[in-house]
Order: structure tokens, then sequence, then C-alpha cells
């Protein structure tokens, strides 16, 4: 710890601390543009201009300087800066002044009005006069791409973006060009960036040149109303604000989390919003004949109920990607009160299922744990498209420590290096038996993870005995590199759907006789499954479930809905107050933004309606009264924002009991679960956005190929 006087106040501070850290810990504001906690320190806005009494005869800045540069003073008395002198005040008014020689005075119509942090310091730290009149600077604009809008005469050089894209996205595509007057932020070739974080220069920018293109001209920040809620476009369930006007929502934004996203959020989180708005389900329909023909809800209800009491017990319900936890409580209540447990929440041929121990599909590291890492195994995934905000986690701890990386899967680009050791089962197989060379890296590991991809246990085209041998190989790897200690954990399943952990916890899979979602889709084909409820299923072979009944509840109308005989409209997730568990277990809550369009109702009220109509009426008549049924057979859901982690030896004796060496072992490569980042749920393939950014993924991989 060091000491340091700040405007006469004494503190003590850790020793790697700047003036601009200490300043803010003694309670003093110091402006600042170029300078961000996340990024490395370039010192070059001096907006940050502070006094050093006994040090040069001129301003510091305190972004670049270390407590543990000062001297104490000849007394021995600790050393002392000044953040609000007359010569801090002049000096910030003069660096005030010099930036916006060339800002165009546009504050009218710039989307950052309201959100600048110029405009902020400019009346907090500026001067209300200039005396430049030469003419000011053009800069021409440049393409980013469908998501990012420039306006590079704003710009003042911070380089923010160019940082970030370089340093926590890991793609260099922006840089700066030029000297002095000339200098440009560029993005070298005029062509649509590739990164999957793109969107968080957004919000690093302190003047408004980038900006979001989709949210142009639309709204002010003062319009909005601003509602906290978590994102549910893959597991990871980031913190997000979404700003609404009415019954839009104009935009998603993140939220501060430490612990999940820091305070970035992938470009499908913050950009999917204006597919909430389009191929929405607004009331309900029943296919009379060929034909899908609207319907009043009491019509549509009863046609439900009518169906499920000529099926008896031969129906079956799938639960989609996006689905809350309450939703799916609901219809196993509503399936189970006609003697029917066929339930399923996951892909084809899981090896998961309600007996396994909860350790052995979540994320038991933890997100934030990825930081402790000193080695990762990474089996069948793709962290970069199935989990964004995960993947940026790993770049950050293997830049921090340039830990050993390893893959067994698809080669791409992850941002960060790592040894390819194959793609199939028989690379794992070695791993887990000890033969393969990486063995010796990893042993020397304290803290070794093993990252489990979803499709990695999970096989279209196989059986579900593949799909819990390379389960068992994965955990017999984690046995022999040391990941199983008293303290640490390292066994991680990379779950890439929202509703994926939530619905494992409260046993939405098939159990006393039931079978799964493949199983349920062969009868169903075969004439042997009379009815099918699709809870926003979209991700199945509708063509395959033959004369089924298929009730499709959801948001959207996709492939779900027009398979489907009866459609109830349902839903969007910033329409309703729902319970999602993420990846590592934690339990989160969206909140309702808007209300649903039209006719549509929530999922679990549908769900409930149906149950009266049948004659079964479950026994809760609103949310709460759900809530409490639903935390009285699961205790660890009501404790929100806790990921309820177990005693971890006990967790670490189950996970040892599932570990083995498979005497035979089909060989198959390993692929990603996502085949197309942007066009992963129902409201992606709404969105127009997403639409246009996969136009520019794909202009950019035919001019990779013609070069």
């Amino acid at each position: 710890m060091a000491q340091i006087k700040v405007d006469g106040k004494l503190i003590e501070v850790p020793d790697h601390f700047t003036l601009m850290q200490a300043a803010e810990a003694a309670g003093n504001e110091i402006p600042r543009f170029c300078y961000h906690e996340r990024l490395s320190v370039a010192g070059n806005c001096r907006m940050c201009l502070v006094e050093v009494k006994g040090g040069p005869p001129k301003p510091q800045a305190s972004c670049a300087m270390g407590v543990k540069d000062l001297r104490p003073a000849p007394d021995g008395s600790p050393p002392e800066m000044f953040t609000n002198s007359p010569m801090v005040k002049k000096a910030r008014e003069g660096v005030m002044e010099f930036l916006l020689i060339n800002h165009p005075l546009d504050c009218p119509i710039c989307d950052q009005g309201g959100e600048c942090d110029l405009q902020d310091q400019a009346i907090a730290f500026g001067f209300d006069k200039s005396r430049y009149e030469e003419k000011k600077r053009i800069v021409d604009e440049k393409y980013l791409g469908p998501l990012i809008k420039t306006i590079m005469t704003r710009c003042i050089h911070c380089t923010r973006c160019v940082r970030f894209t370089t340093e926590v996205a890991g793609v260099c595509e922006l840089g700066l060009l030029g000297r002095g007057e000339d200098a440009e932020i560029t993005p070298y070739i005029e062509r649509a960036m590739s990164s999957e974080l793109q969107g968080n220069v957004i919000d690093l920018c302190p003047v408004g040149a980038l900006t979001s293109r989709p949210y142009a001209f639309t709204a002010r920040s003062w319009e909005l109303h601003k509602t906290d809620s978590i994102d549910v476009m893959d597991a990871v369930g980031s913190a997000i604000r979404i700003d609404a006007r009415g019954s839009e929502v104009m935009r998603i934004v993140p939220r501060l989390n430490e612990d999940i996203n820091e305070e970035w959020i992938s470009d499908k989180t913050r950009f999917i919003w204006d597919g909430l708005k389009t191929q929405r389900l607004d009331r309900p329909y029943i296919k009379k004949g060929k034909k899908l023909v609207e319907a009043s809800w009491d019509e549509a209800l009863g046609t439900v109920a009518k169906a499920m009491k000529k099926a008896g017990n031969k129906v079956g319900a799938i639960a989609g990607d996006l689905a809350g936890v309450e939703e799916m409580y609901a219809l196993k209540k509503l399936l189970a009160s006609v003697g029917s447990n066929n339930v399923d929440c996951r892909p084809i041929n899981s090896a998961l299922d309600a007996n396994i121990d909860r350790s052995a599909y979540i994320f038991n590291p933890s997100i934030a744990g990825i930081e402790e890492a000193d080695a990762i195994l990474i089996i069948g995934a793709n962290p970069r498209s199935e989990a964004t905000i995960l993947n940026a986690r790993i770049r950050k701890t293997w830049l921090k420590n340039n830990m050993p990386i390893a893959l067994v899967g698809e080669q791409t680009d992850l941002t960060y290096d790592y040894q390819h050791l194959g793609d199939d089962v028989d690379t794992l197989k070695a791993l887990a038996t000890g033969s393969h060379k990486f063995n010796k890296i990893f042993k020397k590991a304290k803290k070794p993870i093993i990252i489990v991809g979803e499709n990695a246990i999970s096989h279209a085209d196989e059986s579900k005995k593949l799909g819990r041998d390379v389960l068992a190989m994965a955990l017999m790897v984690a046995n022999n590199a040391g990941a199983f200690t008293d303290s640490w954990n390292g066994f991680a399943l990379l779950h890439n759907a929202a509703s994926r952990v939530g619905g494992l916890d409260i046993g939405f899979t098939p159990q006393n006789g039931g079978v799964c979602s493949a199983d349920q889709i062969k009868l169903a084909g075969k004439g042997e499954l009379d009815m099918l409820f699709l809870l926003g299923a979209d991700e199945f072979d509708m063509q395959a479930m033959g004369e089924s009944f298929v009730v499709y509840i959801g948001s959207h109308g996709d492939a779900g809905a027009h398979r489907a005989d009866v459609i109830l409209p349902a839903s969007a997730y910033t329409e309703k107050s729902a319970t999602y568990v993420n990846l590592e277990g934690r339990v989160q809550m969206s909140n309702r933004a808007t209300f649903p369009p039209g006719d549509a109702k929530e999922d679990w009220a549908i769900i409930r309606a149906i149950s009266g109509k049948l004659g079964k009426a479950l026994p809760f008549d609103n949310l709460n009264e759900l809530r409490q049924a639903l935390y009285s057979e699961h205790e660890h859901l009501a404790n929100i924002n806790g990921i309820n982690a177990d005693n971890i030896s006990a967790n670490i004796s189950a996970l040892k009991k599932l570990a083995k060496i498979p005497a035979k072992v089909k060989n198959v490569e390993f692929i990603s679960a996502v085949k197309n980042y942007y066009l992963t749920n129902p409201i992606a393939r709404s969105s127009k956005t997403m639409g246009q950014c996969v136009q520019a993924a794909n202009e950019r991989e035919q001019a990779g190929q013609d070069k």
C-alpha cells in the first residue's frame, strides 16, 4: 500500500494505482476521454491532467502516472497532488478548447445527444469561448458494416475503439493512420467488421463518431423507458437494459455485471430488437383444411382441450431455446395431469437427463472463474459463436497469463492462439487414456478447465450412447488433468440455449416411461403420439411429425408455427417476467419492458387456460402463485442471481463416478451446434439487421475466396 495526499486529504491506496484511481478513491472526479479501465492506457486525450506538488512545473496525465512514480516530500511526508488547482483548471479548459476546434456543432442531430461525454465534460470542465476562427476539418465517413454508423468528423482520436477491437474482441480491423491533422481512425480496407462484439464501440465512443446504425434517428435517450433485464440469445445470461418507447423496444444496451458480461454484450444481443417487431404472432390460429385461419381465444383453447381429451396420455411436449422456467413448469404439470411424462428441453439425443448430477451439466468454474484458469481444453465447441461473451473472457485470461489452450473439434478463429489436437472422438479417447502429448502440458496446470460443447454430447444422427461416452471420456480427461480438487471443479459444459439449464433443473426431461424429443417426433411420425406441444420449439424436423396434432405456443411465425394445427400467440422475452438459469447455474429473472402485441399472452397463462378448458385446472391463478409452487419443489430457484453451487466435494465425487473410458466407441467428428451465429432463433431470423449481418459475412467470405 502507498500513501498520497489528494487535495489535502491523506489516503492509502494499492501500489499499482494510477493518480486517476487514487483521486477517485478520495472521491474526486477526474474527466477523461481516452482512458477506460478495461483497456490499455493510451494517454492521448490529456483531459485527465492534475498538478503534482514537487513534480514538473506542468500538469501531468493522471491516467499514465502511477502513485509509486511520485517521490515523497523532502521532509518524508507523502507525495501530494491537486485535482482542482488553478493550473489544472486552466489546463483542462485549454485541452477542451483544442478538442472542440474541429468538432462539428451538430448536437441537435447527433444520436449521442444526452449521453455524450464530450457534452458533459465541456459543460463541467470547459470554457465558454473559442479563439479559433479557421475552417473545421472534414473527414470522410468509413463503412464498418450494417451495425455501426460513422461520422468521423466528430472523432477526437481517443483510440478506444481501436484498443477494444484489438484487445477485447481480438480482431485487428481498426487503426489510426496519419499524423496530426491528417490522422484518422480507419478500418484499413473498407468492408464490414467481422467481430461479434463490434457494437460495444458504440458505448465506448465518447463523442458520437461511432453510433448505432439501426437505431439512428429513432429516439432520444430521455424519451425511453428503461428496464433492467437479462439476455436470452445464448446461455450466458448477460445483463442488459431494454429501452422502450410506448409498445416498441427501441434499443438494447449492456449493464455492468462483473460476474458475467462485465460491461460488454454480443452484437446479437444488442441488435436483435428489430426482430421483436416483425413476423409476430398476435392472435390465435386454427388449421381448417390446409389453411390457418384466425380464431378467438375461446375457440382455440377449446380445440386444444378437445384434442387433449381425445389423445389421452399420448401427448408430448418439446421446449424451445428461449422458454422460461415458469412456462416449462406449467407445461410439465399440464402433461402430468393427463398421465404423460413425454417432455424434453434438450437437443436431439442428448446425454443429459434428470438423473444426472447437476454439476455434470453446468459451467462449474463459473464465467468469472475463467480468469483463475491456467490451461483450457475445448471439446466439440466454438465459444466464439456459441457464447461470445464467455469467449472474450477466455481471451482476456489468455492475454494476461498466456495459458495453453487446446481444441478438439472444428478448426476456426477463436481470437486467441490454441493447439488444434484433432477433430474427432478418437482424439478425445487418446486424451482420456493419457496417451496424447497434450496430457503432459495439462498435468502441469493447477486450475485447468475442460469445456465440453453441448453438441459434443448430443449427436442427431447417432445414439444417446455416443453422447454418454463422450461425456464420460471428457470427465476422465478432467480427472486425469487434476481438474477436481477440494477447491476447484474445472469441468464446464457449454450450453447454447437460455432455456436448457432451467429445464434440466426442473426435470423437463422424460421420466417414468416418458420419451425424449427425438422419440416423440418418431412416434408422432408413426401415428403413435397423437398430440405434440411445441413451446417455442423451432429447431426440429417439422415434416417428421406426420399427422400428429401440433400446438405451437410461441411469439414468432417460424418453423413451428408453419407446422402447427393450432397457434397460441405468446410473449417474447422482453414482454414478460420469467426465470432463466444460465450455463453456470445462476438463477436470473427477466423483466417486462413492453406488452405483447395484439391478443398475445404470457406462455404460462396460456397453459393455465388450457388446463381450465380441459377440466384439470392447474393449482395457480397468477404468476406469484405459480412461483410459490415452483419454489416449493425447487428451492434453489428462489435464490435469484445465485449460482447455488452445492458442496464441491459431493459434486466432484458424483462426476468421478461418471468418468470412464468406454471399451468401444464410434469415431465421429465434432461440429459446432451453431451453424450461423446471426440466425440461431426465431427472433434472430425475423430481424432485418441480423439478415444484413449474414449478407455482410457472406460478402466478406466471398472477398476472401476471391483473393
